[in-house]
């Protein structure tokens, strides 16, 4: 009978004790759901992994799926099978495997992911197969497992091992590789063979789903429906954990190991669950954490120690390093928090619904870590509005009046009318409160109990915010009725006289203002920015400290932490301004916290700084707990990756797919001999970057530039692309880079390409364009030219004819005497012609003369045989040329015929300056209508030197074929 009752005894302990060890702890990290719609791909995640540069790969259902923290890409198989599994060797290939196909993606000279398929190098009757469940790189080597048979690729061969009753695991773990079959159990590949590893102990029924290591050389075994074990050497053990009775009706499909201590196992119905080395329950996510479906395929750990979680419907990350988590109060309904504390080694949280508190542990310095359930406190049923510690009793601003808890139990102070917040008045043991109707006065007694004082008597509005300064006055906000400066009587029962801030004394508003005392000022929190007062001014002015950091944003909530450091909440953003971290010429830093961007509910926001390890802000549902600390001394690794190049023309031309490649192998940066050549209608550009810190999506920023096109760097964005349109002609590198809230940055990532020139726009064509641009200068300039002297001319003849006219006009009363005179003057040419005919006629005799005695001399000559006779006659052909050259009688010409002929040698050497002395005899004896012959024996030339110096002298007098010679030299004078 005693033997009964202990074993009861036992299993009511188990009973009991069992949930509290199993319960986990009390933050849940932030959850990000991806739908298939976000993806655009099938709805199962079977397999995942992350390659060096941290783009993620998914085996799906439609093929292989990637995403890189901002565009997801789909890569499809040979024949469209579905992908269960993937693996990445060191050198980026990405092994895949489907129905009836075997290979690997890897990117193309221009960085975009092909298919390279191995199916080949099966022999014909293996080359039809089932789906390939998991894909393991061990020893250089890379190991396919189908149900039927597992297929090792070493070197260029694929040998094949058949399975006795059907491969169901593929595994490494340690340095070994692990295997389980239906009938045989638990096998490892040793000698390049398959051997049993557990000796003669069954395995075979276990179903084993994962093996990992443990510790040392243990490894941790999970099984489908029977547990956990040990597994170290050949030796295989039952591991009891507080998990058991939990898991011990659900499917264990997956474990990964987190770190050196903590484990994640996969579940097909309940979720997922994180135990420790012990096998305690550390954390629980399910569809009432936030995961869309319980039915888990795969885990991976991330470069960020994030998780990633393969549903059988969508995919979800678990933001599992991190320094914000939520603290649900109630799983079940949703619940908004007004207010927290930590009281008496305990968190309380005042909800909209009440009072709650949990346990802590003293030991644990990050109270996100404890574990527990939240407990209503009793008799706190209600709104709760906030929460203060005074003489080591809690002070609670309710709605049904101000309570206070002590030993964990509650009693009313006040009654009537609900209490919004205490305020203690320094020196006394007074407390102002707050309340729906103006203030109230409560008194701490020396036994440590709170009594009401009475009602301050004076002023009769609800008073949500109030604040007291170094004097004791008492500082109000009303929501719509702007801020009151109350000055309180000596016993404090009334007020003595207060003071109504509105617009006219400095604020921008009545409405919304929220009243502090922060760095011993009185401050106010505006729709507009910080204004403070001035005692001076008796008014409100802008704060000249908060202008730089919050210019004219609304403020919303501020509260001053026992560092000095400064929180508040703009416009729905939460911050801080952190005065142990000073940023170029400001003593402090500003820094928000994008992960609690729209949290709270608008009005009733809080911030409770508890210590650096411990802030909590105010949500909706629950609170958000921030480890400050560990949040600025995190330091993930910035990256910043081009995933796309593409050329926008009538079709988009995918030019580069985001990996970088050199002599075949994948590098973090372009290769300088492959920089890329577009033609020059191609000369639009779509970029699109990401960065893979995919739990700080919301923190990131980027800015790029365009070198050879930008001056400047781009303002910071969280755009995630960028097109360039109608770029000219020449060479350009695209850059980005990325950082996250606190000011970290990465390094650049950089592409050069090239658009070529067209046709048209080479050099050679741009010589062309000179050229015929100089002719069409050239031609144009010289036909105006010949247009303004026609018109130059055609204007003097007009002239001409105008004087012509004039001169009619003013000769027509002096005809006689014109008549007279041209009678006279007719008669002086008449005689001066024949004197001019005469001395004509006496040149042509002479020339003929001369010429006449150079021909008979040269017949003479030729008669007596006389050698050499130009030579031995010279100085008479000399004297006969210098005879012919006489220029006296030619002087005496001239002057006559520039008389006779209106002086018209004179004329002819003012207009035209480059006739020469024998052009203007041509003209002379041409005015004369003399014959070619006769000219040619006064100028003592043949006729065609007569005929080239006609030519010669129409070039110089800028003649044109249709313009007689004759008749311009007659017209010249006239």
């Amino acid at each position: 009978m005693l033997i009964k009752k202990n074993v009861l005894l036992i299993i009511v302990f188990l009973a009991l004790t069992c949930p509290a060890i199993a319960q986990p702890t009390i933050g849940i990290p932030a959850i990000k759901n991806y739908t298939h719609a976000d993806y655009n791909a099938g709805t199962e995640i079977w397999d995942i992994n992350q390659d060096k540069s941290g783009i993620l790969y998914f085996a799906n259902d439609e093929g292989l799926l990637s995403f890189d923290g901002s565009n997801w890409k789909i890569y499809q198989m040979p024949n469209k099978a579905a992908i269960k599994s993937l693996a990445i060797d060191p050198s980026g290939r990405i092994y895949v495997g489907g129905q009836d196909e075997i290979g690997y993606f890897f990117p193309d000279n221009n960085g975009i992911l092909k298919f390279h398929s191995l199916k080949a190098l099966l022999p014909q009757k293996a080359r039809q197969f089932a789906d390939i469940w998991n894909i393991v790189l061990f020893n250089n080597e890379v190991f396919f497992r189908t149900i039927e048979c597992i297929l090792e690729l070493k070197g260029n061969e694929l040998k094949t091992f058949d399975a006795p009753g059907g491969w169901r695991l593929l595994s490494k773990a340690g340095q070994q590789l692990y295997a389980e079959d239906k009938d045989s159990g638990l096998m490892m590949f040793k000698g390049g063979q398959w051997q049993h590893c557990c000796g003669a102990s069954p395995t075979a029924g276990l179903q084993v789903t994962g093996i990992i290591e443990y510790k040392q050389d243990t490894l941790l075994v999970t099984t489908l429906k029977k547990g956990i074990f040990l597994l170290n050497g050949a030796s295989l053990v039952k591991k009891n954990t507080p998990i058991d009775n939990i898991i011990k009706d659900d499917l264990v499909t997956c474990i990964k190991s987190i770190n050196n201590d903590l484990y994640a196992i996969g579940t097909a119905a309940q979720g997922l669950f994180i135990i420790d080395g012990h096998g305690n329950l550390v954390e629980r996510l399910s569809n009432n954490e936030g995961l869309q479906n319980n039915y888990i395929h795969s885990v991976l750990i991330d470069h960020d120690k994030n998780l990633w979680l393969g549903l059988e419907n969508g995919l979800d990350l678990v933001n599992y390093n991190t320094s914000v988590k939520h603290i649900y109060i109630s799983k079940e309904d949703q619940i908004k928090s007004n207010a927290a504390i930590v009281f008496d080694n305990k968190l309380f949280i005042g909800t909209s619904n009440g009072l709650y508190s949990i346990p802590l542990n003293q030991q644990q310095k990050d109270i996100i870590k404890n574990r527990g359930i939240f407990t209503e406190v009793e008799n706190t049923k209600g709104r709760v509005y906030s929460l203060m510690q005074i003489n080591n009793h809690l002070l609670i601003g309710h709605q049904d009046g101000a309570l206070v808890l002590q030993n964990n139990r509650t009693s009313p102070i006040t009654t009537r009318q609900g209490a919004w917040m205490f305020r203690p008045v320094h020196g006394s043991n007074d407390i102002i409160a707050s309340t729906y109707t103006g203030l109230q006065l409560l008194t701490a007694n020396n036994d440590g109990s709170f009594i009401a004082a009475g009602k301050i008597t004076g002023i009769y509005e609800s008073l949500p915010t109030i604040a007291t300064d170094n004097n004791n006055t008492v500082w109000a906000s009303h929501p719509y009725r702007g801020i009151y400066k109350i000055q309180l009587s000596p016993d404090r029962k009334k007020i003595a006289i207060y003071t109504q801030y509105t617009e006219k004394n400095g604020l921008p508003s009545i409405l919304n203002n929220h009243v502090y005392f922060i760095k011993n000022k009185i401050v106010a929190a505006t729709e507009k920015g910080v204004y403070e007062y001035n005692d001076v001014k008796n008014s409100f002015i802008v704060s000249a400290f908060f202008k730089p950091v919050f210019g004219n944003a609304a403020i919303e909530y501020m509260m001053e932490d026992g560092n000095g450091n400064i929180w508040f909440i703009s416009n729905q953003r939460v911050g801080v301004i952190d005065f142990s971290k000073p940023s170029g010429n400001s003593p402090y830093k500003v820094i928000y916290f994008p992960e609690l961007a729209g949290q709270m509910v608008k009005g009733s926001g809080f911030i409770y700084p508890y210590n650096m390890e411990n802030i909590f802000v105010g949500s909706s549902n629950g609170v958000f707990h921030l480890n400050y600390r560990q949040y600025v001394s995190t330091e993930n690794k910035l990256n910043v990756l081009l995933t796309t190049v593409k050329t926008i023309a009538e079709k988009d031309s995918l030019i580069f797919g985001g990996y970088f490649m050199k002599n075949n192998q994948i590098t973090s940066a372009q290769n300088p001999q492959q920089i890329t050549k577009v033609p020059s209608h191609w000369n639009s550009f779509h970029f699109e970057y990401s960065s893979t810190l995919f739990a700080q999506k919301s923190n990131e920023e980027f800015t790029y530039k365009l070198a050879g096109f930008d001056k400047y760097w781009s303002k910071w964005s969280a755009k995630t692309e960028k097109d360039y349109t109608n770029l000219p002609p020449g060479t350009y590198t695209f850059s980005v880079m990325a950082r996250n809230n606190l000011g970290n940055a990465s390094a650049p990532v950089n592409y050069t390409f090239t658009v070529e020139p067209a046709p048209y726009q080479t050099a050679w064509a741009y010589l062309f364009y000179f050229v015929v641009i100089s002719y069409i200068i050239y031609s144009a300039a010289k036909a105006q030219h010949k247009k303004f002297e026609l018109h130059k001319k055609m204007h003097l003849e007009e002239q001409k004819r105008l004087q012509y006219l004039h001169s009619l006009e003013l000769d027509r009363n002096e005809k006689e005497i014109i008549a007279l005179k041209n009678e006279n003057l007719e008669t002086e040419i008449n005689y001066k012609n024949k004197e001019l005919a005469t001395l004509t006629m006496h040149l042509v005799d002479r020339g003929r003369l001369l010429l006449n005695i150079k021909d008979e001399l040269m017949i003479l000559t030729k008669k007596l045989n006389i050698p050499d006779p130009a030579y031995q006659f010279r100085s008479v052909f000399r004297l006969l040329s210098d005879t012919d050259k006489n220029d006296d009688d030619w002087n005496h010409f001239a002057m006559y015929f520039d008389q006779v002929h209106n002086n018209f040698l004179s004329t002819m050497k003012t207009k035209f300056p480059g006739l020469s002395s024998t052009d203007l005899k041509l003209c002379a004896y041409l005015r004369l209508n003399l014959t070619s012959k006769e000219i040619a024996q006064l100028l003592n030339i043949s006729l065609k030197g007569v005929e080239i110096s006609r030519y010669r002298v129409r070039k110089k007098l800028n003649l044109s074929t249709d313009v007689h010679l004759y008749d311009f030299l007659i017209e010249i004078t006239n």
